[in-house]
């Protein structure tokens, strides 16, 4: 019986995708093979020895010690393009926020209750004050998309169709996400250019040691005066303090982000959204179906899909034993574990080796039984991270 243990509150349309007779699901499960996480801090947790796999609903995973789950031979999942549309939609309402100052007008109507007793009070005080709550259009403008992965590429999409001019910049664009793009929606080839030309901004990329503090004096410097910034990513890719002097001077009319801080609750010109991007019941159905079935696959058939530290691997499943072998990537390991076996023996039916960056990922078929000596000789070898036998 395997263990998968619950560090948030997941959606039940993923815990019901393991079957109970091979699974126990639970918050207080003391062995986890796997664990399913959404926003816990886990950098100051102790994984135990059993602890295969953790699975992440949702895209970013700094909450997770990547690097040291790597070393310990854990793989880290996330579920990238689950909660796009969520994420895509408040994005547009973020550009209409952004556009226009909704939120003031309507906390300056709900205030008008002394007008109430007046016949006509609040109706007169409303056509007479509405003025100071106007904004602009966004059909015609330019909008700039700083990452056009599954989300970046949803809302350029929606963007064209609300009539306005798209352009974005994406280093890293996948031959996938460019097929899903409009073909009126242009590419530039720096995040400089995309800020040059764009009335509003809005970002969509990881934060990373190269994208965290991205709008800062120096980038907004590049923008036009009066842009309208949207952040619906990571509040660590903008620099909140150089932001906040920059809607003081008028240079940016607003910014919506959805992760307040200190820094910008309560600030004339910026409109904070308490973290509601992926917070849709079908966001979170789709991102707790999505770990549940990474989880079920890796744990199952050593299948890895949509990893951020181990390297995507994959071998169609016989009825012979399988080998998931986690290692470091380093020069004839291929041969090292082929030859292990073979002096012991074993005879190897299937064989497939992924890398990624130092690290690598060996699933083994073999129809001879693995005891403990085997995984032992396999384990001696330099450069194994894990051996688990399914």
């Amino acid at each position: 019986m395997k263990e998968i243990k619950l560090l948030n509150k997941i959606a039940k349309a993923g815990t019901d995708r393991f079957d109970p007779a091979a699974y126990t699901v639970s918050a207080d499960a003391s062995s986890p093979d796997g664990i399913m996480v959404r926003s816990a801090a886990m950098h100051d947790l102790e994984f135990p020895a059993s602890l295969k796999a953790i699975a992440r609903c949702g895209a970013g995973v700094n909450n997770i010690p990547v690097d040291k789950c790597a070393e310990a031979g854990i793989v880290v999942f996330n579920t990238p393009g689950a909660n796009a549309n969520g994420v895509k939609e408040l994005t547009i309402a973020a550009l209409l926020l952004a556009s226009r100052n909704i939120i003031g007008g309507v906390e300056w109507a709900n205030s008008l209750v002394a007008d109430a007793a007046v016949p006509g009070g609040v109706a007169k005080a409303v056509e007479a004050g509405k003025g100071a709550y106007g904004g602009v259009e966004l059909k015609g403008k330019t909008l700039g998309v700083i990452g056009l992965g599954a989300i970046g590429g949803l809302v350029a999409n929606a963007a064209k169709s609300l009539g306005m001019e798209v352009v974005g910049c994406d280093p890293f664009l996948t031959v996938e996400a460019a097929w899903g793009l409009s073909s009126s929606v242009k590419r530039a080839a720096t995040y400089e250019k995309v800020y040059a030309v764009s009335d509003y901004i809005t970002l969509h990329v990881p934060a990373t040691k190269d994208t965290k503090g991205m709008i800062s004096a120096k980038s907004i410097a590049l923008m036009k005066k009066g842009v309208r910034i949207v952040n619906l990513a990571r509040a660590d890719l903008v620099n909140a303090a150089e932001l906040k002097e920059a809607i003081a001077d008028g240079h940016v009319a607003a910014y919506v982000t959805d992760f307040p801080t200190e820094d910008v609750v309560n600030v004339p010109g910026i409109v904070a959204i308490p973290h509601l991007g992926a917070s849709t019941e079908e966001s979170e159905e789709n991102c707790a179906v999505m770990a549940a079935n990474e989880l079920m696959d890796f744990l199952e058939n050593g299948t890895i899909k949509n990893s951020v530290n181990y390297p995507a691997v994959d071998m169609p499943r016989t009825d012979a034993g399988r080998l998931v072998i986690l290692h470091k990537n380093i020069p004839n390991m291929i041969s090292h574990i082929s030859s292990t076996l073979a002096d012991r023996g074993i005879n190897i039916e299937n064989l497939v080796d992924r890398s990624r960056g130092e690290y690598a990922a060996c699933l083994v078929d073999t129809y001879a039984e693995i005891n403990a000596d085997i995984i032992s000789a396999i384990e001696a070898m330099e450069g194994i991270i894990r051996v688990i036998v399914l």
